[in-house]
């Protein structure tokens, strides 16, 4: 299964991850703030990921790793 993982710790709460997500399956947690006071990125629906990495290229902060099944 595709993986992806988030660094919740540097996350800055932009979205930009969430808004080039194709399967829009990539949430801002509303219901948790990080140490920097932010509301982190998570995967709604890790089985529906494609592992494309747009997300992960579009992330200023090198916060999210994708890991293909292959």
């Amino acid at each position: 299964m595709n993986k992806v993982t988030f660094r919740t710790d540097r996350c800055k709460g932009c979205g930009l991850c969430a808004a080039v997500c194709p399967k829009k399956i990539i949430a801002l947690d509303t219901s948790a703030l990080n140490a920097k006071g932010y509301h982190p990125a998570v995967i709604t629906d890790q089985e529906k990921c494609i592992a494309c990495a747009m997300c992960a290229t579009m992330c200023p902060d090198c916060v999210i790793k994708v890991e293909k099944d292959v």
